[in-house]
């Protein structure tokens, strides 16, 4: 255990320092204000609260930058060591390898969790006292995506150190990082909606589509958040207000990012037994 805390700690100290992580933090930050600025306009229209209203718009932000931004603390999480000639120290101390994971991924979920409370949390307090404060419950709404934004997060950090685990150089980690992030959300929501498209009223659209909305963690994060908020009266894209055709509902939707996050750890700790110290 005293293992698994000192590694936490040193990957918190890197990652604060790192300054892709502060840049990345301060665009977090930017993009949540400027929803905020321009979030409050239809709020008139749909006669809802204007926190709600950015915390949907956010929700869709956080599907493509919390898992950037996850993606770039762990890509090099293991290639980096191995680049550093570093990994060889830390696999011949006595701590094992699964116990190695463990602390990164303790570290690295603590920095982006950092991030996202700063980003989110002052976006929603603007929003909130921009509204005119009073209504305490949409706060509620605030906390909610922040916390389900950390285990998207997580749950992408977790998918990185299966890339950084896989190759020995970093340049290649990043390439791989990146695949993964355009796969994960623009390239699977493309397919789907192609599928969409072919198969309108068929077997794909009433049975596979729901199933496969749920199995990718960014969609099973917008779908939570976005029918969270009820979203389908605010006419939102994909995800929104599929929550009665889905197979998962509610909070169980979140399963699946965890489940993600749970099996790629478990991947990345078969990967890095592969490694000779």
């Amino acid at each position: 255990m005293h293992g698994i805390s000192t590694i936490a700690a040193t990957e918190i100290r890197i990652g604060l320092r790192n300054r892709w992580i502060i840049l990345s933090s301060l665009i977090l930050l930017v993009f949540a204000l400027i929803l905020v600025l321009i979030g409050s306009a239809p709020t008139g229209e749909i006669k809802t609260n204007a926190v709600t209203v950015v915390v949907a718009s956010l929700s869709t932000l956080s599907v493509y930058l919390v898992p950037l931004i996850a993606l770039l603390l762990s890509f090099d999480a293991i290639a980096g060591e191995i680049d550093r000639g570093t990994l060889q120290l830390v696999l011949a101390s006595p701590v094992s390898r699964g116990a190695v994971l463990l602390g990164k991924f303790i570290g690295h979920v603590t920095v982006l969790s950092i991030a996202v409370i700063i980003g989110y949390g002052i976006a929603g307090l603007v929003a909130f006292y921009a509204g005119g404060g009073g209504d305490w419950s949409a706060l509620v709404d605030v906390a909610r995506l922040i916390v389900s934004s950390i285990v998207l997060g997580a749950t992408f950090i977790a998918i990185g150190y299966i890339a950084s685990a896989s190759v020995r150089q970093t340049g290649t980690a990043a390439a791989l990082a990146v695949a993964i992030w355009l796969f994960a959300v623009v390239l699977y929501d493309l397919a789907l909606l192609g599928g969409l498209l072919a198969s309108q009223d068929g077997v794909f659209a009433r049975t596979l589509f729901p199933w496969l909305l749920v199995l990718n963690p960014a969609d099973a994060f917008r779908l939570y958040n976005m029918n969270a908020i009820d979203a389908a009266a605010m006419g939102s894209n994909l995800g929104g207000g599929m929550g009665s055709a889905t197979p998962l509902s509610g909070l169980a939707v979140m399963i699946s990012p965890v489940a993600w996050a749970m099996l790629a750890l478990g991947l990345s700790t078969l990967v890095m037994h592969r490694i000779r110290p």
